[in-house]
């Protein structure tokens, strides 16, 4: 697989990821914008690509995302996350390289799902038979956030968690590389 260098927030970033995932082709504005955040741990580069639904007066959880189903993590394309070392997902293995990155939301719980089909529309395709990794976390409630949006929070040396913020739902995903 190919090396890409990638400029993020003024760092350059080099990660093995197919060049049709590097970067989403909009021919036209989108009411759900695509964004990419990025984050070092130690040695190893987190990308995750993703388009950013709106709130927009909806109940979000529970009913436009359903309980219980199968949720492509955003807007549009599935969202992808890529890592060029190989991590540890809440304690569980994962090798290095790009995912379909979806969620099972539930009120309690939510199973966080590495997919190895990383380039799809949406979960319309989305065969569990392709996962390669299924963790489950705890939501819980936070600020409201308008748009969807990931962040990257308490980043040391070696751990960092991964946090998806929609409506007033946090969910975050722990984070471990060897260096």
């Amino acid at each position: 697989m190919p090396f890409r260098l990638f400029l993020l927030f003024g760092v350059a970033l080099l990660l093995a990821v197919p060049a049709s995932a590097q970067q989403r082709a909009n021919d036209e504005a989108r009411t759900s914008p695509n964004a990419m955040i990025g984050q070092t741990i130690g040695t190893t580069n987190v990308k995750v690509t993703y388009g950013r639904p709106s709130v927009r007066g909806r109940a979000i959880f529970g009913d436009l995302v359903p309980y219980g189903a199968i949720w492509r993590t955003g807007a549009n394309e599935a969202t992808t996350i890529t890592f060029s070392n190989d991590v540890m997902i809440e304690g569980e293995a994962l090798a290095a390289g790009t995912y379909g990155l979806f969620t099972v939301p539930g009120e309690d719980e939510w199973a966080i799902v590495f997919n190895s089909v990383s380039e799809q529309w949406g979960g319309y395709n989305y065969s569990a038979d392709s996962d390669v990794l299924r963790v489950m976390v705890a939501p819980s409630m936070g600020a409201m956030d308008e748009m969807m949006t990931f962040s990257f929070d308490a980043v040391t040396e070696t751990e960092a968690t991964l946090t998806l913020h929609w409506d007033e739902v946090e969910v975050p995903i722990m984070i471990s590389t060897g260096s």
